[in-house]
Protein backbone atom coordinates (compact mmCIF):
# COMPACT_ATOMS: atom_id res chain seq x y z
CA UNK A 1 0.00 0.00 0.00
CA UNK A 2 0.97 3.32 -1.24
CA UNK A 3 1.24 6.11 1.71
CA UNK A 4 -0.37 9.37 0.37
CA UNK A 5 0.82 12.30 2.54
CA UNK A 6 -0.42 15.63 1.43
CA UNK A 7 2.24 18.96 1.91
CA UNK A 8 3.04 21.80 -0.57
CA UNK A 9 6.23 23.37 -2.13
CA UNK A 10 5.92 26.56 0.63
CA UNK A 11 6.67 29.77 -0.56
CA UNK A 12 2.55 30.67 0.58
CA UNK A 13 0.95 33.91 -0.28
CA UNK A 14 0.60 36.88 2.70
CA UNK A 15 -2.63 37.26 4.29
CA UNK A 16 -4.04 40.64 3.61
CA UNK A 17 -3.70 42.73 6.75
CA UNK A 18 0.08 41.67 6.89
CA UNK A 19 0.89 42.15 3.72
CA UNK A 20 -0.85 46.08 4.35
CA UNK A 21 1.22 46.27 7.89
CA UNK A 22 4.45 45.87 6.18
CA UNK A 23 4.30 47.57 3.05
CA UNK A 24 4.07 50.55 5.97
CA UNK A 25 6.37 49.12 8.16
CA UNK A 26 9.29 48.28 5.64
CA UNK A 27 8.39 51.25 2.54
CA UNK A 28 8.03 49.94 -0.55
CA UNK A 29 11.38 50.90 -2.55
CA UNK A 30 13.89 47.78 -3.50
CA UNK A 31 16.34 48.79 -0.89
CA UNK A 32 13.20 47.93 1.70
CA UNK A 33 13.23 44.53 1.05
CA UNK A 34 14.17 41.75 3.76
CA UNK A 35 17.70 41.59 4.20
CA UNK A 36 18.31 39.75 7.41
CA UNK A 37 18.29 43.61 9.40
CA UNK A 38 15.12 44.02 9.91
CA UNK A 39 13.45 46.29 12.70
CA UNK A 40 11.95 44.49 15.92
CA UNK A 41 8.25 45.34 14.51
CA UNK A 42 8.86 43.64 11.38
CA UNK A 43 9.92 40.59 12.78
CA UNK A 44 6.92 40.21 15.05
CA UNK A 45 4.80 40.65 11.99
CA UNK A 46 6.54 38.21 10.43
CA UNK A 47 6.08 36.23 13.30
CA UNK A 48 2.65 36.33 13.70
CA UNK A 49 2.01 35.69 9.61
CA UNK A 50 4.27 32.69 10.47
CA UNK A 51 1.68 31.53 12.98
CA UNK A 52 -1.10 32.25 10.46
CA UNK A 53 0.46 30.09 7.85
CA UNK A 54 1.33 27.08 10.42
CA UNK A 55 -2.31 27.53 11.28
CA UNK A 56 -3.76 27.52 7.89
CA UNK A 57 -1.97 23.85 7.29
CA UNK A 58 -2.47 22.55 10.63
CA UNK A 59 -6.36 23.39 10.44
CA UNK A 60 -6.89 21.77 7.08
CA UNK A 61 -4.84 18.83 8.13
CA UNK A 62 -2.01 18.36 5.87
CA UNK A 63 0.06 15.68 6.99
CA UNK A 64 3.57 17.91 6.41
CA UNK A 65 4.02 21.40 7.63
CA UNK A 66 5.75 23.87 6.16
CA UNK A 67 7.01 27.23 7.83
CA UNK A 68 5.80 29.05 4.89
CA UNK A 69 8.29 31.14 3.71
CA UNK A 70 6.71 34.34 4.69
CA UNK A 71 9.89 36.33 4.55
CA UNK A 72 11.05 35.61 1.40
CA UNK A 73 10.43 38.98 -0.77
CA UNK A 74 13.04 36.96 -3.45
CA UNK A 75 11.25 34.18 -3.82
CA UNK A 76 13.80 31.13 -4.18
CA UNK A 77 16.68 33.63 -4.20
CA UNK A 78 16.14 34.19 -0.68
CA UNK A 79 19.18 32.26 1.63
CA UNK A 80 21.40 34.43 -0.72
CA UNK A 81 19.72 37.79 -0.75
CA UNK A 82 20.19 37.86 3.25
CA UNK A 83 23.51 36.59 2.97
CA UNK A 84 26.58 39.20 4.10
CA UNK A 85 28.83 38.28 1.53
CA UNK A 86 25.89 38.74 -0.99
CA UNK A 87 24.74 42.52 -2.93
CA UNK A 88 21.26 42.89 -4.10
CA UNK A 89 21.62 43.67 -7.51
CA UNK A 90 18.92 45.09 -10.19
CA UNK A 91 15.55 43.57 -10.21
CA UNK A 92 15.01 40.17 -12.76
CA UNK A 93 12.17 38.69 -13.19
CA UNK A 94 11.50 35.61 -11.65
CA UNK A 95 11.47 32.76 -14.63
CA UNK A 96 8.84 33.61 -17.25
CA UNK A 97 6.07 34.98 -15.08
CA UNK A 98 5.09 38.46 -14.14
CA UNK A 99 7.13 38.25 -10.28
CA UNK A 100 10.51 39.93 -9.83
CA UNK A 101 13.45 39.11 -7.35
CA UNK A 102 16.59 41.24 -6.60
CA UNK A 103 19.52 39.70 -8.26
CA UNK A 104 21.72 38.38 -5.60
CA UNK A 105 25.60 38.81 -6.65
CA UNK A 106 27.67 36.44 -4.60
CA UNK A 107 30.96 38.95 -3.96
CA UNK A 108 32.54 36.80 -1.72
CA UNK A 109 32.36 33.10 0.10
CA UNK A 110 29.36 31.27 1.20
CA UNK A 111 29.70 31.13 4.57
CA UNK A 112 27.19 29.58 7.11
CA UNK A 113 24.10 32.26 7.60
CA UNK A 114 21.50 30.14 9.96
CA UNK A 115 18.71 32.30 8.89
CA UNK A 116 16.47 29.56 7.18
CA UNK A 117 17.22 27.29 10.29
CA UNK A 118 16.34 29.98 12.41
CA UNK A 119 12.49 30.40 10.74
CA UNK A 120 12.53 26.80 10.95
CA UNK A 121 13.12 26.70 14.94
CA UNK A 122 10.15 29.22 15.43
CA UNK A 123 7.90 26.81 13.94
CA UNK A 124 5.48 25.08 16.39
CA UNK A 125 3.89 22.02 14.60
CA UNK A 126 3.74 17.93 14.26
CA UNK A 127 5.15 17.14 10.70
CA UNK A 128 7.29 20.00 9.81
CA UNK A 129 8.87 19.74 6.33
CA UNK A 130 12.06 22.11 5.29
CA UNK A 131 11.64 24.33 2.04
CA UNK A 132 15.03 24.92 0.52
CA UNK A 133 15.54 26.12 -3.79
CA UNK A 134 17.32 23.49 -4.99
CA UNK A 135 21.45 23.96 -4.86
CA UNK A 136 20.89 23.86 -9.00
CA UNK A 137 18.34 26.78 -8.77
CA UNK A 138 19.87 29.06 -6.74
CA UNK A 139 23.01 29.14 -8.39
CA UNK A 140 21.31 29.84 -12.04
CA UNK A 141 19.39 32.69 -10.34
CA UNK A 142 22.38 34.35 -8.67
CA UNK A 143 25.33 35.97 -10.44
CA UNK A 144 28.98 34.54 -9.18
CA UNK A 145 31.56 37.81 -9.16
CA UNK A 146 33.56 35.52 -6.26
CA UNK A 147 33.88 31.43 -7.60
CA UNK A 148 34.90 32.28 -10.97
CA UNK A 149 33.67 29.13 -13.18
CA UNK A 150 30.06 27.64 -13.27
CA UNK A 151 31.19 24.22 -12.06
CA UNK A 152 33.04 25.91 -8.81
CA UNK A 153 30.24 28.21 -8.06
CA UNK A 154 27.88 25.27 -8.04
CA UNK A 155 29.51 23.26 -5.71
CA UNK A 156 29.64 26.72 -3.64
CA UNK A 157 25.79 27.17 -3.64
CA UNK A 158 25.62 23.44 -2.39
CA UNK A 159 27.93 23.53 0.34
CA UNK A 160 26.48 26.22 1.55
CA UNK A 161 22.63 24.78 1.43
CA UNK A 162 24.39 22.00 2.95
CA UNK A 163 25.41 24.08 6.24
CA UNK A 164 22.14 25.66 6.74
CA UNK A 165 20.59 22.07 5.90
CA UNK A 166 22.89 20.74 8.93
CA UNK A 167 21.42 23.57 11.49
CA UNK A 168 17.83 22.75 10.91
CA UNK A 169 15.82 21.26 13.61
CA UNK A 170 14.62 18.03 13.65
CA UNK A 171 12.17 17.30 10.67
CA UNK A 172 10.46 14.79 8.22
CA UNK A 173 11.20 16.02 5.08
CA UNK A 174 12.82 18.42 3.18
CA UNK A 175 11.39 19.88 -0.41
CA UNK A 176 14.31 20.64 -2.60
CA UNK A 177 12.51 22.75 -5.00
CA UNK A 178 14.44 22.97 -8.53
CA UNK A 179 12.21 24.28 -11.51
CA UNK A 180 15.53 25.45 -13.21
CA UNK A 181 16.11 21.80 -14.23
CA UNK A 182 13.42 22.14 -16.17
CA UNK A 183 13.52 25.59 -17.41
CA UNK A 184 16.91 26.46 -18.00
CA UNK A 185 18.19 22.67 -18.48
CA UNK A 186 22.24 21.89 -17.54
CA UNK A 187 24.61 20.77 -19.96
CA UNK A 188 26.64 17.82 -20.66
CA UNK A 189 28.78 18.09 -17.49
CA UNK A 190 26.93 20.62 -15.51
CA UNK A 191 23.79 17.97 -15.54
CA UNK A 192 26.11 15.65 -13.69
CA UNK A 193 27.08 18.24 -11.68
CA UNK A 194 23.70 19.26 -10.51
CA UNK A 195 23.11 15.92 -9.23
CA UNK A 196 26.38 15.62 -7.10
CA UNK A 197 25.07 19.44 -5.73
CA UNK A 198 21.72 18.08 -4.76
CA UNK A 199 23.70 14.94 -3.20
CA UNK A 200 25.56 17.20 -1.12
CA UNK A 201 22.61 18.96 0.32
CA UNK A 202 20.83 15.56 0.72
CA UNK A 203 23.04 14.25 2.75
CA UNK A 204 23.47 16.71 5.28
CA UNK A 205 20.44 16.06 6.88
CA UNK A 206 18.54 12.52 8.12
CA UNK A 207 15.24 13.60 7.19
CA UNK A 208 13.81 12.28 3.52
CA UNK A 209 14.55 14.08 0.95
CA UNK A 210 12.72 15.46 -2.30
CA UNK A 211 14.05 16.51 -5.43
CA UNK A 212 11.43 18.53 -6.76
CA UNK A 213 11.35 20.04 -10.29
CA UNK A 214 8.35 21.93 -12.16
CA UNK A 215 7.15 24.21 -14.83
CA UNK A 216 7.48 20.59 -17.44
CA UNK A 217 9.27 17.61 -17.21
CA UNK A 218 13.09 17.35 -17.09
CA UNK A 219 15.07 16.27 -20.53
CA UNK A 220 16.08 12.35 -20.41
CA UNK A 221 19.34 12.80 -20.01
CA UNK A 222 19.24 15.67 -16.89
CA UNK A 223 16.52 12.85 -15.30
CA UNK A 224 18.56 9.85 -15.44
CA UNK A 225 21.59 12.13 -13.95
CA UNK A 226 18.99 13.33 -11.07
CA UNK A 227 17.97 9.63 -10.75
CA UNK A 228 21.53 8.68 -10.13
CA UNK A 229 21.12 11.43 -6.78
CA UNK A 230 20.89 10.35 -3.17
CA UNK A 231 17.12 11.41 -2.52
CA UNK A 232 14.24 9.96 -1.81
CA UNK A 233 12.00 11.36 -4.16
CA UNK A 234 11.80 12.95 -7.18
CA UNK A 235 9.06 15.42 -7.91
CA UNK A 236 6.86 15.21 -11.11
CA UNK A 237 4.84 18.40 -12.68
CA UNK A 238 1.59 16.43 -13.32
CA UNK A 239 -0.19 20.05 -14.14
CA UNK A 240 2.50 21.52 -16.62
CA UNK A 241 2.94 18.21 -18.27
CA UNK A 242 1.72 15.10 -17.52
CA UNK A 243 2.58 12.69 -20.22
CA UNK A 244 6.73 13.81 -20.11
CA UNK A 245 6.97 12.90 -16.59
CA UNK A 246 5.08 9.67 -16.63
CA UNK A 247 7.38 8.89 -19.61
CA UNK A 248 10.40 9.58 -18.23
CA UNK A 249 9.39 7.92 -15.06
CA UNK A 250 8.20 4.22 -17.61
CA UNK A 251 11.52 4.65 -19.44
CA UNK A 252 13.71 5.01 -16.38
CA UNK A 253 11.75 4.12 -13.47
CA UNK A 254 12.12 6.54 -10.64
CA UNK A 255 12.76 6.05 -6.36
CA UNK A 256 10.89 4.05 -3.95
CA UNK A 257 8.83 7.49 -2.92
CA UNK A 258 7.58 9.92 -5.42
CA UNK A 259 5.91 13.69 -5.17
CA UNK A 260 3.14 14.49 -7.14
CA UNK A 261 2.18 17.69 -8.49
CA UNK A 262 -1.61 17.29 -8.91
CA UNK A 263 -2.72 20.87 -7.85
CA UNK A 264 -2.22 23.71 -9.70
CA UNK A 265 -0.12 26.22 -7.84
CA UNK A 266 -0.86 28.91 -10.12
CA UNK A 267 -5.03 28.70 -11.38
CA UNK A 268 -7.14 30.46 -8.58
CA UNK A 269 -9.72 27.04 -10.30
CA UNK A 270 -9.71 24.49 -6.81
CA UNK A 271 -9.65 21.28 -7.70
CA UNK A 272 -12.02 18.38 -6.16
CA UNK A 273 -10.49 15.69 -3.88
CA UNK A 274 -11.37 13.23 -6.35
CA UNK A 275 -10.28 14.77 -9.29
CA UNK A 276 -6.86 14.88 -7.52
CA UNK A 277 -7.11 11.74 -6.20
CA UNK A 278 -7.46 10.17 -9.48
CA UNK A 279 -4.53 12.44 -10.78
CA UNK A 280 -2.55 9.77 -8.47
CA UNK A 281 -4.66 7.22 -9.69
CA UNK A 282 -4.14 7.82 -13.06
CA UNK A 283 0.26 7.75 -12.66
CA UNK A 284 0.30 5.03 -10.17
CA UNK A 285 -1.96 3.09 -13.06
CA UNK A 286 0.41 3.80 -15.77
CA UNK A 287 4.10 2.38 -13.81
CA UNK A 288 2.39 -1.16 -13.13
CA UNK A 289 6.13 -2.28 -12.65
CA UNK A 290 7.07 0.05 -9.68
CA UNK A 291 5.29 0.42 -6.24
CA UNK A 292 5.93 3.30 -4.43
CA UNK A 293 6.35 3.34 -0.69
CA UNK A 294 5.14 6.98 -0.14
CA UNK A 295 3.83 9.65 -2.66
CA UNK A 296 3.64 12.95 -1.70
CA UNK A 297 0.78 14.81 -2.78
CA UNK A 298 1.61 18.62 -3.41
CA UNK A 299 0.90 21.47 -5.43
CA UNK A 300 3.39 21.22 -8.30
CA UNK A 301 4.48 25.30 -7.63
CA UNK A 302 4.73 27.23 -4.84
CA UNK A 303 1.61 28.70 -3.95
CA UNK A 304 2.39 32.72 -3.40
CA UNK A 305 0.92 33.13 -6.60
CA UNK A 306 -2.63 32.32 -5.51
CA UNK A 307 -4.97 34.83 -2.94
CA UNK A 308 -4.74 33.61 0.49
CA UNK A 309 -8.30 31.71 0.20
CA UNK A 310 -7.64 30.03 -3.10
CA UNK A 311 -4.02 28.96 -1.36
CA UNK A 312 -5.85 27.96 1.56
CA UNK A 313 -8.64 25.99 -0.41
CA UNK A 314 -6.01 23.95 -1.88
CA UNK A 315 -4.56 22.86 1.30
CA UNK A 316 -7.84 21.44 1.88
CA UNK A 317 -8.05 19.81 -1.01
CA UNK A 318 -4.71 18.13 -0.75
CA UNK A 319 -5.29 17.19 2.87
CA UNK A 320 -8.80 15.73 1.76
CA UNK A 321 -7.22 14.07 -1.42
CA UNK A 322 -4.96 12.17 0.45
CA UNK A 323 -7.45 10.85 3.28
CA UNK A 324 -9.85 9.32 0.75
CA UNK A 325 -9.51 5.24 0.76
CA UNK A 326 -6.44 3.44 0.73
CA UNK A 327 -5.00 2.45 -3.00
CA UNK A 328 -2.80 -0.02 -3.49
CA UNK A 329 0.32 0.54 -6.17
Amino acid sequence: MTELVSTTAGLFPLPDPAKEELSDLKGHQKSDLVDGTESEAVETTYDRVREELVAAQTDAGLDRVVEGQGRWDDMLAHPLAVHENVDTGGIVRYYDNNNFYRDPVVTGELTFDGDVAAELEAVDADGLQAVLPGPYSLAQLATDEHYGDEGTFLAGVAEFLAGEAEAFPDHETLFLLEPSLVEDAPGDGLDEAASEAIDTVASAVDSEVVAHPYWGALDEKVYAHLMDADVDAIGFDLVSDHEANLYNVQEYGTKESVALGVVDGQNTLVEEPETVRERFDWFADNVPAQSFERAYLTANTELFYLPVNKAEAKLETLSTAADLEEVEA
